[in-house]
């Protein structure tokens, strides 16, 4: 499973917060006070070797620490790869080749990177994997990169900003979003082989709800995880540059030559060639914006993984009631939640492209007619449209299943109370019983109590009963039965009066105590009235039944 990433510290994404890194209980450099800033350092300072502080002073030991730029600058003997493609005048895409960075060659690549290159190359797009202390360094001096790209991009801060107007500009772009792939816990199933991976049971114990953390998706055996795309642009009239970071491999991310070989694929594509080969798309954001429709399509698979598990979460929900289904639901419903603010994020991004044209329109190259600089912004602002239609595509659809979860986490809880309703009534139905059997044991010792109560009398060996008495059992039948008689006349007759006030109205007179205790005459009238009643009905059936049979006449 990939790891989780880091939780974004917004406030330290962006060039225009004047303490970069610096929390409100850290301590400032006392030393870099007392200097004066350089912002024109020498030549000896500008070599790559002293990046940060040759070009940004203000970016001191500890604070590159905390962003992770030191751990980065101290993989000196790590191997970076640079893969590279130019895109030309005639808007062909051309895949150059590979650059392996190490800390012997480091000198000959900040050579090449100095070197002319053809006077049609119009972009060239570095797509950096496995980043190294000195590619770090190199890229950054070379080409004057504000450290907040690289902190950025190392602690996954989505970020957008523009910086160093002029005849030209550097633009940062840091976008997280969220792409599907397979389980790499799981064997898929080959077509030779009945191999069939079980799915595996998500449980509470094996993931908490941590939107920064990969969805596992057990019906699917797929993993949504986050993603990013960190793009660093120059743009310039001679040449521009793109450099796109890609994280360690441990996380699963786009690699940096899947990224350059979609690169090359919107290159053949008919509809984005004819936009990079006319003459008024001399503007590189073009490619920038081609490179923004990677994390549309990841968006676009990932909802469609997660559709087809709300379905089977349904299924499993109007068939059983778990608790197990309960908490996936709130987990998965936690992500779409957290997919709503990155899905805004990736608007505001494209927005910001729309809104930040290339100053060097305003000074366009020779071979580029300031008629055509309208056409630029108009085609910009057009294929702008597109993507943000696709975004609001994907939040209608991440809003609809977010309502569908909400109705099956409504199920789940009407199931559940269903559930509990046919407990209590066994519970309930249980506890008549009882009272029941309770009621029969009563019954009998309202019979048996008189009678012991006599015994007990009859039982009691003092002067006052026993001298001169002549007790037969006769006279313990004649008190035993008047009692027993006396305590069911009257147990009933409290029963009677319970019953009859229960069903009297609030403003009904109630029936009194001594009403009641006439209930044996009121028993067997009804009883009476009940055998005549049944005695009238069977003479009217008798004379219909002899009216019907009898003979024609």
């Amino acid at each position: 499973m990939p790891p989780r990433i880091p939780q974004p510290s917004h406030r330290h994404g962006a060039p225009s917060g004047p303490w970069p890194f610096l929390d409100l209980d850290s301590e400032i450099d006392l030393d870099l006070l007392a200097e004066p800033a350089r912002l024109h350092p020498t030549a000896e300072q500008k070599h790559f070797s002293r990046y940060p502080q040759s070009l940004y002073p203000n970016w001191t030991p500890s604070q590159q620490h905390k962003s992770g730029i030191t751990k980065i600058v101290q993989r000196v003997r790590e191997k970076c790869t640079i893969h590279q493609v130019h895109v030309l005048d005639t808007g062909l895409f051309t895949p150059e080749d590979d650059h392996i960075v190490t800390l012997e060659n480091a000198e000959e690549y900040w050579n090449k990177l100095h070197q002319d290159l053809p006077s049609n190359v119009r972009v060239r797009a570095l797509f950096v994997d496995n980043l190294s202390g000195p590619v770090l360094t190199i890229l950054g001096t070379a080409l004057n990169i504000e450290p907040f790209f690289f902190s950025s991009s190392l602690n996954w801060i989505p970020s957008r900003y523009q910086e160093a107007v002029g005849q030209g500009d550097h633009v940062t772009l840091t976008l997280t979003f969220i792409r599907s792939m397979h389980n790499p816990t799981t064997v898929p199933p080959s077509p030779t082989s009945s191999y069939s991976p079980t799915v595996p049971t998500l449980n509470s114990a094996d993931q908490a709800i941590d939107t920064q953390a990969p969805l596992l998706l057990s019906s699917t055996n797929r993993i949504l995880l986050p993603d990013i795309l960190a793009i660093h642009m120059v743009r310039s009239n001679d040449l521009s540059t793109i450099i796109s970071y890609h994280p360690p491999h441990n996380h699963r991310t786009t690699a940096a030559h899947t990224l350059r070989t979609r690169l090359l694929a919107a290159g053949q594509s008919v509809y984005w060639n004819k936009i990079f080969s006319s003459t008024i798309s001399s503007d590189p954001s073009f490619v920038l914006l081609a490179l923004l429709w990677y994390p549309l399509y990841a968006f676009d698979e990932a909802l469609d993984a997660l559709y087809s598990h709300i379905c089977w979460l349904e299924g499993r929900v109007m068939t059983m009631t778990d608790m197990t289904l309960t908490q996936q639901l709130h987990v998965v419903r936690a992500h779409l939640l957290h997919y709503s603010s990155l899905l805004e994020d990736f608007r505001k991004t494209v927005v910001f492209i729309a809104n930040t044209p290339n100053p060097m329109l305003e000074h366009p190259r020779a071979d580029v007619s300031p008629e055509t600089i309208p056409l630029v912004k108009d085609l910009m602002r057009r294929e702008s449209n597109n993507l943000l239609n696709e975004i609001a595509r994907l939040e209608q659809n991440r809003n609809m299943q977010d309502k569908r979860l909400k109705n099956v986490m409504d199920l789940a809880f009407s199931s559940v109370n269903l559930e509990d309703s046919r407990t209590m009534r066994h519970l309930t139905e249980a506890t008549v019983r009882d009272s029941a059997a309770m009621k029969q044991i009563s019954y009998l010792t309202m019979v048996f109590l008189p009678a012991s109560f006599a015994a007990t009398i009859f039982g009691m060996n003092i002067d006052l009963l026993a001298d001169g008495t002549y007790g037969t059992l006769a006279h313990y039948v004649a008190l035993t039965l008047p009692l027993t008689a006396l305590t069911i006349w009257v147990v009933v007759a409290f029963q009677y009066r319970n019953r009859n006030t229960s069903n009297l109205m609030p403003d009904e007179d109630a029936v009194s105590f001594w009403t009641n205790l006439s209930w044996p005459w009121v028993w067997l009238s009804k009883k009476f009235m009940t055998s005549r009643t049944r005695k009238s009905m069977s003479a009217q059936l008798s004379r219909q039944e002899s009216k019907s049979f009898s003979p024609i006449p």
